[in-house]
């Protein structure tokens, strides 16, 4: 799609009907069916220098409200670590935005922290079935992560969990699970209670 000529004013470039947003002297690029919030400025107009065009602009945007009610207004830009890399940045920002940043790493890598992980993972469930079910699921994930392609000979290649490792502990911090007594010891119990309660009746 073609920008307007410039110095030609405001001009509507997609068929429209209504009204550009934009302030006087800027040509509008409005997407049918979308309204009308979305447009940019036409082209720079020739013997004009980029920097006084990027002013221009800004002062347009400035008329228009373009920078009122934005987040942090008012308030100085937070000091950067200078020790801080551009890895520890983005996970600080991840973070503070509410993304998992376990989204962030490399599949070999992803893999293997749940891996670690998966002894936390299945504590909680009701049966060694289960248990079984979760580690060979993830052994399925890992055989078909090693078929893959690999994008580099350094990619971190995770390995298969330990199926009976992971049953091993998963028993052990279980409660252990007492016997049920034995019907004739319950109802022998049962008689002396009864017949407790009648001698302490009857020295009433």
């Amino acid at each position: 799609m073609a920008f307007p000529a410039a110095g030609r004013g405001r001009r509507r470039v997609c068929g429209s009907n209504t009204a550009c947003p934009g302030a006087a002297g800027d040509a509008c690029l409005v997407t049918p069916g979308r309204g009308n919030d979305r447009y940019v400025t036409e082209r720079k107009p020739p013997g004009v220098s980029f920097e006084t065009w990027v002013e221009t602009q800004i002062a347009r945007a400035a008329e228009r409200g373009a920078f009122e009610n934005l987040d942090g207004a008012g308030h100085p830009l937070p000091r950067r670590n200078r020790e801080e890399n551009a890895y520890d940045w983005a996970v600080a920002k991840a973070r503070r935005e509410g993304v998992d940043t376990a989204a962030m790493l490399p599949p070999g890598l992803a893999l293997r922290r749940e891996r670690d992980e998966l002894s936390g993972r299945v504590a909680h469930l009701a049966s060694e079935a289960e248990v079984r079910a979760v580690a060979e699921d993830y052994n399925a994930r890992v055989e078909a992560f090693w078929r893959q392609p690999q994008e580099s000979r350094w990619s971190p290649v995770p390995g298969l969990a330990d199926v009976e490792a992971l049953v091993s502990g998963w028993r052990r911090a279980r409660p252990p699970v007492l016997p049920s007594p034995a019907p004739e010891v319950v109802e022998v119990r049962a008689q002396r209670r009864f017949r407790r309660l009648v001698a302490r009746f009857r020295r009433r």
